[in-house]
């Protein structure tokens, strides 16, 4: 199939990672490795664009371009990922329907509170628009399954497990040898972190991960937590670390995501609560390197991390649990081992990219022949 490609909430190829953008670029991948050619449509970012109206003229301007661009390139079905209020999908329909092709979304998000608040009303009826006009909408979230069924009937809507390519991640003896002599860490437990360091979430994420290794520190547990990523509040994050964690926290920098697999192959375990996290690839990445997780039990977490089994997922800011939970990891070898190996297991068989997309394709495939 010619497939026409397009991300309205972040374009591929945007300077700053994060997990949209892994996921819509496995996506793409995975289709045009199946031998479909899989066309992006346009760079064109929506994100707030109904409280920008300068931008209109730009949008005007997209969607004639990426007219001529199908009139050129004619496509056999319209693939969008992640259309929700924030960034809704203001091309597809319009253009999927004038070029007589199917229009299918993967990630649609509904959320019906937004049409309760003035700044996202606007952004939740676009929204809405661009989901009804869909023949398909795949859904890698079940909370997001559930609130699509008020919107659409349940045989336009497809669960698709999230996955990763777990051979991308594998346990990597060689680099753990090599970069825990170069952390100089001994036999003491290393906690690995991940994550962009963007104001919000994110960066409170991973100031709650310091606190809490700074809190098992100062019960006498050896430790050195290391934190994998790099962005605007990083200098708040070190003056942290220098107060709770002084000589124990190594900030490694932004590390291409190929190499990542070192880092968690060094680590004995990932401490990350992922604050509303959406789902948290790093999760599947970590484990798939036979880290077990300690994290928060909500958002997306819990559709990664299986809780008990491959990790502990903890009530969010339980500070008493969530430092339980990494006390008893921290002081079980075996069970760190145990859950490691059963956190291998569960990518493999739950979250091989390949396997969960094969039957997604072959619904684009009976969308197309329709």
């Amino acid at each position: 199939m010619r497939i026409a490609f397009y991300t309205p909430f972040k374009p591929l190829g945007h300077p700053h990672p994060s997990g949209d953008l892994i996921i819509a670029g496995g996506l793409r991948d995975f289709l045009q490795e199946r031998g479909h050619r899989v066309h992006p449509v346009s760079d064109f970012r929506a994100r707030w664009i109904y409280w920008r109206p300068w931008r209109l003229p730009e949008l005007l301007r997209e969607r004639r371009r990426a007219n001529r661009f199908l009139v050129r390139n004619p496509a056999d079905l319209w693939l969008t990922y992640h259309t929700y209020y924030k960034a809704p999908d203001l091309l597809g329909p319009d253009l999927a329907r004038r070029h007589g092709i199917p229009y299918v979304v993967f990630q649609g998000i509904y959320s019906t509170k937004r049409r309760k608040r003035i700044e996202s009303w606007p952004g939740f009826h676009l929204n809405r628009r661009a989901l009804l006009s869909a023949q398909c909408v795949f859904t890698n979230r079940r909370e997001d399954f559930v609130n699509l069924r008020r919107l659409l009937r349940e045989d336009r809507i497809r669960y698709v497990a999230p996955g990763i390519r777990p051979g991308d991640f594998p346990f990597d003896p060689a680099a753990r040898r090599a970069l825990r002599s170069e952390w100089n860490v001994g036999d003491e437990t290393v906690m690995l972190s991940a994550a962009m360091f963007r104001p919000g979430v994110k960066a409170d994420g991973l100031a709650w991960t310091i606190r809490a290794c700074g809190r098992m520190a100062g019960r006498g547990r050896g430790l050195q937590l290391i934190i994998v990523g790099d962005g605007r509040e990083r200098a708040r994050l070190e003056a942290l670390a220098r107060v709770h964690l002084p000589g124990r926290v190594r900030f490694e920098g932004k590390i291409p995501r190929e190499r990542l697999h070192r880092f968690y192959s060094a680590g004995d375990l990932f401490v990350f609560p992922g604050i509303r996290e959406s789902l948290g690839m790093v999760y599947l990445e970590a484990q798939s390197c036979g880290l077990p997780v300690v994290a928060f039990q909500n958002g997306g977490v819990p559709e990664v991390v299986g809780n008990g089994m491959t990790g502990f997922l903890t009530p969010p800011f339980d500070e008493g649990a969530f430092d339980e939970a990494m006390e008893r990891l921290m002081a079980d070898a075996a069970l760190r081992r145990r859950m490691g190996e059963t956190a291998r297991r569960y990518v493999w068989e739950h979250h091989d990219l390949y396997k969960n997309y094969e039957d997604m394709e072959m619904e684009l495939r009976r969308i197309h022949g329709r």
